[in-house]
């Protein structure tokens, strides 16, 4: 039975895996900036507030942007809803409930676009994939798509 559950899991995760989308916006900056570049995709350069990434601020604003959470409640449920719940119970990777409190925006930004990297080097991610058994596979989202994501994570933690 555990079998066919790892198989319908494995087989989901590399099925939602879509084709890696260059952004011509940058919202570590509010500005546009061209082709994203594989290389400040993947900076060696850790920082546990901000992770690995080309994110170094992000502005969220005081308010949500209801139509942002409304597309990232969309990937939310095609990309993520396999793997994460949206309480604090564990699927097959941890719940989302209070990742906002708990982890800066750039972090999460950098985490969503940018995995592999950040697993490799953060401690945090490491002892979760301890925990959890699989890596998060990287869904290959660009800067608006991971921005609307995060303000769904907003939305999911109780921000108006």
């Amino acid at each position: 039975m555990y079998k066919l559950f790892y198989f319908i899991v494995a087989f989901a995760m590399l099925t939602s895996c879509g084709k890696k989308e260059k952004s011509t916006e940058d919202f570590s900056t509010g500005t546009t900036s061209g082709e994203t570049t594989e290389a400040a995709a993947t900076s060696s350069t850790y920082d546990p507030n901000r992770g690995i990434g080309k994110f170094t601020t992000v502005d969220l604003g005081d308010k949500l942007d209801v139509a942002m959470a409304a597309e990232g409640e969309k990937i939310q449920s095609v990309k993520c809803s396999a793997c994460h719940k949206l309480t604090d119970e564990k699927l097959v990777g941890p719940g989302w409930k209070g990742v906002t409190s708990r982890q800066k925006p750039e972090w999460i930004m950098n985490f969503i676009t940018n995995p592999d990297a950040m697993i490799d080097k953060d401690p945090k991610l490491q002892a979760l994939l301890e925990i959890c058994l699989v890596r998060m596979p990287n869904q290959s989202l660009n800067d608006a798509d991971a921005r609307n994501v995060l303000e769904f994570m907003r939305k999911n933690d109780g921000v108006k």
